[in-house]
């Protein structure tokens, strides 16, 4: 008895300090993830501030990060400057559109790498994936040359079918597909489905969370794409609303109340869609990578 209790006594100190210190690494821990998430939305804080604000204040020293004056007019006002619905519908339908074909053949072809067996399969996804290591400007005058030719500049076509097709889209998908045991597969095989229906019927079912992460960052790279519409997009009807914003700089000035309102505008579609797909989103990226 006089051991145990000696032993006891001895084990109590020792687990007390071990969960001091857990205490104490989670408490370090949550206090940087805290300052990160601050310094995060430290931008966005000053550009949801300055869009409330007149354009004299906005670049004022020190900031005033609540507005002295709160100017609700800009969020009015915005519409009658420039047609923002527009640009926002333009935007919109291009991101719907490439994102729903991006899905539709990054799954397609990812099923092709990962469940159908064929000479060079691999080598040839080795060779796909390589792509996404060219950078965008070593092709971008042939694409340009090529959307000329086909007289397609100055159209939404052009955006659409270059960007319809996408390596790591491919690559996403595959690696998730991969974590879908092959018996599912053999076994609808043996039940008379082709690869179409066995892609079709189970495969995507399985694959929502990767389809949503995939549909997700898609959308939002399209979203707030600048460069490919300001090279193929020269009509002002058929402006983005990253474009768009871009009409407040002037020659000598710039109207950033504007900007910073406009800006607020623009994030809220895909601020509302991440919100709504953050569970599959994550749950798609974390599975994504479970198998090489």
């Amino acid at each position: 008895m006089a051991i145990d209790a000696r032993l006891g006594g001895d084990i109590r100190p020792t687990l007390r300090a071990k969960r001091n210190r857990e205490r104490l690494s989670k408490t370090v821990v949550y206090v940087l993830l805290s300052v990160l998430l601050l310094v995060v939305l430290l931008p966005f804080l000053w550009m949801l501030s300055s869009s409330f604000k007149n354009n004299v204040d906005v670049l004022s020293v020190p900031i005033h990060w609540i507005p002295q004056h709160w100017v609700w007019s800009n969020y009015r006002d915005i519409w009658k400057q420039v047609p923002l619905a527009g640009y926002l519908g333009n935007s919109a339908l291009l991101a719907v559109s490439i994102t729903f074909l991006q899905v539709l053949t990054g799954s397609f072809a990812a099923y092709g790498f990962s469940k159908v067996k064929f000479p060079g399969r691999d080598g040839l996804f080795l060779a796909y994936l390589a792509t996404i290591a060219v950078p965008w400007q070593a092709y971008m005058i042939p694409q340009y040359v090529m959307m000329q030719h086909a007289h397609l500049t100055n159209t939404f076509w052009a955006l659409i079918l270059l960007q319809a097709f996408g390596a790591f889209g491919v690559f996403l998908m595959r690696q998730y597909y991969l974590t879908i045991p092959e018996e599912l597969t053999e076994a609808a095989r043996l039940d008379g489905l082709s690869d179409y229906g066995i892609w079709a019927r189970i495969i995507l079912p399985l694959s929502k969370p990767a389809l949503a992460s995939l549909a997700l960052l898609t959308f939002v790279n399209t979203w707030n794409d600048y460069m490919g519409p300001f090279i193929y997009l020269s009509s002002n009807s058929l402006w983005t609303v990253q474009l768009g914003l871009r009409q407040f700089i002037g020659q000598y000035s710039a109207d950033y109340a504007m900007i910073m309102t406009g800006s607020v505008i623009s994030i809220i579609p895909v601020l509302v869609i991440f919100l709504f797909g953050q569970r599959y989103f994550i749950a798609g990226i974390a599975t994504s990578g479970m198998k090489g």
